[in-house]
């Protein structure tokens, strides 16, 4: 039975899109030290992230806009990555394993999985690709906004990024839905 692992990044942070991939891995091909993204250290991430490319097979990477996640909610946007990542394989799985207690709409059977990304190998592999491709979108955040660390926070409501939004108001790439993003937009803060 073909398999893919579906999982997300980004959900919980003030700027830029959620992330989501899906991965088939090739079971003749297994790849060593695959678990859950937030656990591995940003190198081993990278290496894996090479690694799952080459060696599954099948993997697609999608995201939802900012504007979806303020238009739809985040859990919505998030689903809505996921589906757009599993209808990107090239590939299409017999069944879908998905992270989480919510599925996105598919036209396979799927399956939800609580902590699925420490416990299903394709899974990981998915939130690997989701964590390191959302990641380099924030690296290159910071070269267009130099002045918001996103290199260090990754957009997430961290002290140092709350200071920077205080002090230079809010981005078009931050979540407008989300606090203290839509306090501040409330009170007429905002940045080109």
């Amino acid at each position: 039975m073909c398999e893919a692992g579906v999982d997300e990044a980004g959900r919980g942070p003030l700027a830029g899109p959620v992330y989501a991939a899906a991965v088939i891995l090739d079971p003749l091909r297994p790849i060593a030290g695959l678990a859950d993204s937030k656990v591995l250290s940003a190198s081993k991430r990278e290496s894996l992230y090479s690694l799952i490319k080459e060696m599954s097979l099948s993997w697609s990477i999608a995201q939802a806009s900012v504007e979806e996640i303020d238009r739809l909610n985040i859990l919505q946007a998030t689903l809505l990555a996921m589906q757009r990542a599993v209808n990107g394989l090239a590939i299409q799985p017999d069944q879908v394993l998905v992270d989480g207690n919510q599925l996105p709409k598919l036209i396979m059977p799927a399956q939800a999985i609580v902590k699925g990304d420490s416990k299903v190998q394709a899974i990981s592999a998915a939130s690997i690709l989701a964590k390191v491709e959302r990641d380099k979108l924030m690296v290159e955040y910071h070269t267009h906004y130099p002045e918001f660390s996103f290199h260090i926070h990754k957009g997430y409501g961290t002290k140092q990024h709350l200071a920077e939004i205080e002090q230079f108001g809010f981005l078009d790439i931050h979540r407008k839905t989300f606090n203290p993003v839509r306090t501040m937009l409330l009170r007429g803060k905002y940045l080109d």
